[in-house]
């Protein structure tokens, strides 16, 4: 991804032109220009190098009367899924982008890279390339809070090269397989460790790297442990970020080993401010380390002896999706605190990930990358969105800057395979109507500042979301009413679910469990129980959901009774398909023969 394209080149450019403006720039480059009519060619030494070229240079310099366009050179057969996007505004939230983005298509990956400049860059993946083809054509040049978007496509090793397809020898890729850092959408492989990653002061991180990196090189083997100290990242800050890969363990010894060079490095230099341990964690992980009324942290900080405090929720940007954890205390209680801390953090992931692995089969070809129940994030400070396989495929994302990682949970696994048919939704799905209980505490946690949050959770999802007045003063929990098709209701529940976590409703072990009720018709209630109860049992078995319909119920003025789902997240929406299936089958069987004489009926398809 290093060669550059220079379009809108005058025919008076020479060589020697870009030659002057690359050096006047300080943009280094690995070979000869490339100069043709109207256009040029151009290798970079490396990713940075080029990225700087084209935040320098596109758009901004201008060449014998013409202003360049710089971007990345991508072979038309390349030119498929992936693109580029820059100069989006800092300070922007990950939600919003990922409504932008969603409005073109499925979007399969969405991972920041990092650069020297203000504004942020991501590369999205989408699922077609008509879709990539349509974001490309809607977004570049668009206006988005007075920042002008650059949009240009990547490469995409993973496209079909042109010619005859697999088995021809002219279809083969000559270049050999993919790169191992490639995705790997349908691999399995084993489940990477989290890394660890803290916050160190500047001015010790040459203490830490040692002499001609002879420090950090010691660390590493004796931990047996990667180190990425990214000294480069926000330039001037006072503090660095360190990512350490390796075995709890590893980063454990490794985060001990660094917090005694720290310390030795205060006393040499009579440094004499305290030097504290600082945790890096993803915000969606957070709310079950702090715990219930902040028991988890009480906990931790009585069993180790130290002070732990963390970030204001309010920090988190496009740019920093971690909250950052800071403990105060000697370095055996700060070690001790480090594993306590990362071991819940560590439980968290697995758990998310364990959940995700379901994303692809619930509704199969929903995309729910971008739901922010599943962080992840590239190497270094740059966050990223799970990268969402397809239908079929096995949960393959890249997480925490490791490689792609598969596998079903034996739970989940057996649950699926329960499952006689798959719950997709096809043509243009109705409009449903659920309605959902939350704790009263929460509402204003929901609706947020001014109507914000619930204004762009029903934008994002596509469906109308309201939340009903209070039944009475002591009232402890209050409806959410949420009309929309399935995968609208799929997405506003699941980020209302990752909302009540988020914000502690629940506990740090404790799935968060609602109520929904859907209403069926009368004459259909029966079909959903079943003879002697057995659909109704099938079905709680099936999805591990309580499912009830309440007995004696008088239906309301559009005949139509309730019924009642209790369960976790993903429980819920296999419940609420599987009922939806009974009454689409039910109202297929309702519909009126035709008469006789008439044409008979198209044979169902399967």
């Amino acid at each position: 991804m290093n060669k550059l394209y220079i379009g809108n080149v005058s025919a008076e450019a020479s060589e020697e032109d870009f030659e002057t403006i690359f050096e006047q720039w300080k943009i280094p480059h690995s070979g000869p220009f490339l100069v043709k009519t109207g256009y040029a060619f151009v290798d970079c030494p490396d990713e940075k190098a080029a990225m700087k070229a084209i935040d320098v240079l596109s758009g901004k310099v201008e060449l014998h009367g013409k202003v360049l366009e710089v971007e990345h050179s991508v072979p038309k057969r390349q030119r498929s899924c992936k693109l580029q996007i820059r100069n989006i505004p800092p300070h922007m939230q990950w939600e919003v982008l990922d409504g932008m983005l969603a409005q073109y298509g499925a979007v399969e990956s969405c991972e920041q890279v990092n650069t020297d400049t203000e504004t942020a860059v991501v590369n999205v993946r989408y699922g077609a390339k008509e879709q990539a083809r349509l974001a490309m054509e809607k977004l570049n040049g668009s206006m988005m809070e007075n920042y002008a978007l650059k949009v240009s496509y990547i490469p995409d090793e993973t496209a079909a090269p042109e010619g005859p397809s697999a088995g021809g020898r002219r279809g083969f890729n000559a270049r050999g397989p993919p790169r191992s850092g490639s995705p790997g959408l349908g691999a399995r492989s084993k489940i990477p460790e989290v890394p660890l990653r803290i916050l160190v002061p500047t001015q010790f991180v040459g203490a830490i790297i040692g002499k001609e990196g002879n420090t950090i090189r010691n660390i590493t083997k004796q931990t047996h442990s990667k180190i990425d100290i990214h000294r480069k990242e926000n330039a001037g800050a006072a503090e660095k970020p360190i990512t350490i890969h390796s075995t709890p363990e590893g980063c454990s010894n490794a985060c001990a080993t660094i917090m005694e060079i720290m310390q030795k490095e205060a006393l040499d230099t009579k440094f004499t401010e305290e030097i504290p341990l600082k945790i890096l964690a993803h915000n969606n992980f957070v709310g079950r380390l702090i715990g219930k009324e902040g028991r988890n942290l009480k906990k931790i900080e009585q069993d180790t002896g130290t002070k732990i405090t963390i970030s204001a929720l309010q920090d988190l940007t496009l740019y920093k999706p971690e909250r950052t954890i800071t403990v105060k205390g000697c370095i055996e209680a700060c070690a001790k605190a480090e594993e306590e801390l990362m071991r819940k953090i560590r439980e968290s992931y697995e758990s998310d990930m364990a959940a995700m692995n379901l994303q692809s089969n619930l509704i199969p070809g929903l995309n729910l990358n971008a739901l922010g129940l599943f962080p992840s994030g590239a190497p270094g400070m740059a966050p990223s969105m799970s990268s969402v396989p397809p239908p079929g495929a096995h949960g393959g994302c890249s997480v925490f800057g490791c490689s792609p990682y598969g596998g079903e949970g034996p739970f989940w696994a057996s649950m699926l395979s329960a499952s006689s048919q798959p719950l997709a939704v096809t043509g243009s799905p109705e409009s449903e109507t659920v309605h959902l209980f939350i704790p009263a505490l929460a509402v204003g946690a929901i609706i947020g500042k001014q109507g914000q949050h619930i204004k762009q959770l029903s934008h994002f999802a596509g469906a109308s979301i309201k939340i009903a007045p209070a039944e009475g003063m002591d009232a402890k929990q209050r409806m959410v009413i949420i009309i929309g098709p399935p995968e609208a209701q799929f997405k506003a529940q699941c980020r209302i679910f990752s909302k009540l976590k988020e914000e502690n409703f629940f506990g740090p072990k404790e799935e968060v469990k609602l109520e929904a009720h859907i209403k069926v018709p009368s004459y259909a209630a029966g079909r959903v129980i079943g003879k002697g109860g057995k659909t109704v049992n099938d079905l709680q078995n099936l999805t591990c959901a309580e499912v009830v319909v309440p007995r004696d119920q008088t239906p309301d003025e559009n005949d139509q009774v309730i019924v009642k789902i209790s369960g976790h997240f993903f429980a819920c929406q296999l419940a609420q398909r599987k009922i939806q299936e009974i009454l689409a089958q039910v109202r297929r069987q309702q519909q009126p023969k035709p008469p006789s004489g008439a044409q008979p009926p198209q044979p169902r398809r399967k």
